[in-house]
């Protein structure tokens, strides 16, 4: 299977088909309003504003997986990303990204690009310390570590990119400038 052959549930009903995102470079992202990264949304909408007449798309899934940082209802995300961030991509439902109810675009996601580290950052110690307490293997775990992995398609719908919330958001703009 492709990119294009799948989908991930509209938070107002629905499905987003990613087929419709054909020749589009789209960034697939899984989001959360109470996380330290939360700010990674003012970098996107700028992304979106910078790039969207030339071909960019944002999948945004909210995710309440990580720290129980996306505890609302989806109108409340969508209410807090629009006050707070001024976004104009829209939110899907909130979904899982890991485990047993997983969305199927994330497994394929993660299948075609696996977990590689963090980037340095502040809480990369934070995080490396709390996943091999937890699972002595974790690194060669394809999942979805935190709120704020971004996916990266190409207009062929190829998955070029994985990059984990502790990615500078200027690495993030450069790859999808590349692809513009």
């Amino acid at each position: 299977m492709s990119f294009y052959d799948y989908s991930v549930p509209k938070a107002k009903g629905g499905f987003l088909e990613m087929k419709d995102l054909k020749g589009k470079v789209v960034i697939v992202v899984n989001t959360a309003t109470g996380c330290g990264f939360t700010p990674q949304y003012k970098e996107l909408e700028e992304m979106y504003e910078k790039f969207h007449d030339r071909g960019l798309e944002i999948v945004d899934v909210p995710c309440n997986q990580f720290g129980g940082q996306t505890p609302g209802t989806d109108d409340e995300v969508h209410e807090f990303c629009t006050l707070h961030y001024h976004t104009q991509f829209p939110q899907m439902k909130k979904s899982d990204v890991n485990g047993e109810n997983q969305l199927d675009l994330f497994r394929f996601l993660k299948s075609e690009k696996g977990f590689a580290g963090f980037d340095e950052h502040k809480y990369r110690e934070f995080f490396e310390k709390m996943y091999a307490e937890k699972d002595p293997a974790w690194a060669s775990n394809p999942d979805i570590k935190w709120n704020f992995t971004k996916f990266i398609i190409d207009r062929e719908g190829r998955v070029v990119a994985r990059f984990e919330p502790t990615a500078d958001m200027a690495k993030v703009e450069a790859a999808v400038e590349k692809l513009i």
